[in-house]
């Protein structure tokens, strides 16, 4: 008795794997050209390559803003305050009168601001003054490190001056929590036209906010838009994955 069957398809090599009893299984599917060889990398003279600068900013420059630069000018600018703060509170309490450092000019004398600059709040109560002051020195730090995180590579003013103004607020932060008030001894002072021009005491802490609020400036005034990076060549296109065709069953 003879048995019918329909003709298999044409079964492929390379997609079939002989096994150590001689029996053929079929070989799961390749990625590649047809046939089942592996698909070769492309040559490299066919990758295109960036410029290696756009609008004279090294591609090297234009990565995120690096946040140890921020915490290392922070943290001196904070240690600078501190320090001397501890210097003034040592040697000015309780001295008599001021300290000339510059006749007429600068002097260092003992002063505690229960206030903000200038006295702001320097009356009101304690249990208004003290969240308030924390509060705004919170959200000015929220601010500062949020605007550093979307800093460009050429803007090196802000960059300097973020710094400086966060360890400036994090210096009268920690003495409004530590002491419930600021603790000022730079006295400056100016004879113009026969007046004294007196400015209201201040603190390293105070400069340092100062000195960076004035680099944002210079940015805001100097700083431009930078341009924006061209679009990466279009990759090679990848053959289409081969499957070999199903081997049909066999009647018998």
């Amino acid at each position: 008795m003879t048995s019918e069957s329909t003709p298999a398809a044409p079964v492929d090599d390379a997609a079939t794997d002989d096994s150590e009893d001689g029996s053929q299984e079929a070989a799961a599917p390749r990625l590649g050209r047809p046939g089942g060889t592996a698909l070769e990398p492309p040559h490299p003279s066919v990758v295109a390559k960036l410029p290696a600068s756009v609008g004279g900013v090294s591609y090297v420059d234009m990565r995120s803003p690096s946040f140890a630069f921020l915490a290392f000018l922070s943290i001196l600018s904070l240690a600078a305050d501190i320090l001397t703060k501890n210097w003034a509170s040592r040697t000015l309490e309780g001295y008599p009168g001021a300290i000339a450092v510059w006749k007429n000019h600068i002097a260092f004398v003992l002063a505690k601001n229960k206030g903000g600059a200038w006295g702001l709040l320097q009356g009101a109560n304690e249990s208004v003054r003290r969240p308030f002051f924390l509060l705004v020195s919170i959200a000015a730090i929220a601010f500062i490190v949020t605007l550093y995180r979307k800093l460009q590579p050429n803007q090196l003013a802000l960059k300097w001056g973020l710094p400086l103004v966060l360890g400036g607020a994090l210096g009268n932060v920690f003495d409004r929590i530590r002491y419930g008030s600021v603790i000022d001894f730079i006295d400056f002072h100016i004879i113009l036209s026969g007046r004294d021009h007196h400015w209201p005491t201040f603190n390293v802490a105070d400069i340092a906010i100062c000195v960076g609020v004035g680099l944002m400036a210079v940015d805001m005034f100097t700083s431009k838009k930078m341009p924006d990076a061209p679009a990466p060549p279009p990759q090679p296109e990848l053959p289409a994955t081969v499957t070999p065709d199903p081997i049909p069953e066999t009647k018998t």
